[in-house]
């Protein structure tokens, strides 16, 4: 099979800003060796063929800057200048886009009309990588789609549904930590797709075979004492547990993930679901299993899991999540990839199967709402909840997603934070700008 032919436009400010709001090494990091991501990203997500760069272009303000403290306790602006070098070494071409506002640069229109250029070009790119997290570009995106070509958004902030549910894959922050940390990205992480049993030439590496042995025999017992369809996320933990290094030190034995290593077992009889595995002989089907466990939400709460993609968790399991971020930006240096799985780890053993997910959405939220897991001093629960609620209240705004008083205090009941202190000057996701 041939490369795959594309054309990659990255809009910096908006990229790099949503990321140093996250995770300010990692943005750091991101603008200074875009090459290594950029290497990374080659051969992620790709249908059977490499990437090949036809396009590389990077929008970027060359006055723009952040606040970046220094070993002294200053805090100096970091301009975006400085990163220009590190683009054209890695083959980008660097096309400034001064603000021509207080607030907006013209990155986005130059992307549309440079991409739409491409489209028109005697060249067929076949796919366009859009690195940017702007709603404005929807329009775009149902033009690419329109003349059959795929399409990635890659954007570290929740963008827009109506944004992301055009493009063929998204890559959100977790996924761009992990191209930037050199890591490969697992798009599976704790879901998964209803997947079929057959795992073609699928074998655990040589030096692995002592630990896959345990966990096959492991496996298998657990499987065949279940009485009804088993919880994956739950398994994958108690199995993790039990298993030791054995399955971190060897990413689940060359499998990438739980679910590939259960496939490559060929239990017999095993189908699996987005959460669960089942012997298709011997247990109802695990859509009635999901079905009786499906969370009830308030209406309000509904409209937003189902607008903003707002995890669908119980009501009491958000305090949780809430003490357990502020656990770890107490006792951790901020990693968000570290963070999600350590705080997954936790909250599991305290019974709430919680995905890391669920927690990076909490993490961006919070970040966007003002309170940052990196900031100095380290953010309360308290601080994280308020965060992370007003920003889901001003994300529904900006989504024009209409909210009552008794409304807005429903979800706030729900989401573990009454109270209607949030931090100041918390900006909507949509809105965060760069200074």
């Amino acid at each position: 099979m041939g490369d795959t032919r594309t054309a990659l436009y990255l809009d910096f400010d908006n990229v790099f800003g949503g990321l140093y709001k996250l995770d300010p090494e990692a943005a750091v990091q991101f603008a200074s060796d875009p090459g290594g991501w950029l290497r990374q990203l080659s051969t992620t997500s790709t249908t059977g063929a490499t990437r090949r760069w036809l396009v590389l272009r990077c929008y970027l303000n060359p006055a723009g800057w952040v606040y970046h403290p220094d070993p002294t306790g200053e805090q100096p602006r970091l301009f975006f200048s400085k990163f220009r070098p590190s683009f054209v070494r890695a083959g980008f071409e660097v096309i400034d886009c001064p603000r021509y506002s207080g607030t907006k640069n013209a990155a986005d229109i130059r992307i549309v009309v440079d991409a739409l250029d491409a489209l028109s070009a005697d060249t067929r790119y076949d796919e366009f990588v859009i690195a940017s997290g702007d709603s404005d570009m929807t329009p775009l995106l149902q033009r690419l789609r329109r003349s059959d070509r795929r399409t990635m958004i890659v954007s570290p902030a929740d963008a827009a549904e109506a944004f992301t549910s055009i493009a063929d894959q998204v890559l959100d922050s977790q996924h761009l930590l992990a191209l930037v940390q050199g890591e490969s990205v697992d798009f599976d992480d704790d879901t998964h797709d209803e997947v079929s049993t057959e795992f073609e030439g699928a074998v655990a590496a040589a030096d692995q075979r002592e630990g896959y042995d345990e966990f096959r025999s492991v496996m298998t017992h657990e499987y065949d004492e279940a009485s009804e369809p088993l919880n994956m996320a739950s398994l994958a933990h108690r199995l993790r547990a039990q298993l030791g290094r054995s399955v971190s030190d060897s990413g689940w034995f060359g499998f990438g993930s739980f679910a590939r290593a259960v496939q490559s077992l060929d239990l017999p009889n095993l189908r699996m679901s987005q959460h669960l595995l089942w012997d298709d002989s011997r247990h109802a089907a695990a859509e009635s299993a999901a079905a009786s466990s499906q969370i009830a939400l308030p209406e309000p709460v509904e409209r937003l899991a189902d607008q903003l993609d707002l995890p669908r968790l119980p009501d009491s399991w958000w305090p949780a999540i809430y003490q357990t971020l502020a656990d770890y930006a107490q006792s951790h240096r901020f990693n968000l990839n570290r963070c999600t799985g350590w705080c997954r780890d936790q909250l599991r053993d305290q019974g709430l199967p919680v995905s890391r997910n669920a927690v990076a959405f909490v993490v961006r939220g919070a970040s966007f709402g003002g309170s940052p897991l990196h900031g100095q001093p380290p953010p309360t629960a308290a601080q994280i909840g308020a965060g992370f609620v007003g920003n889901v209240l001003n994300r529904a705004e900006a989504a024009e997603l209409p909210l009552s008083d008794e409304e807005v205090a429903t979800v706030r009941a729900w989401l573990g934070f009454p109270s209607d202190a949030a931090p100041a000057g918390a900006p909507a996701e949509d809105d965060a700008a760069v200074p």
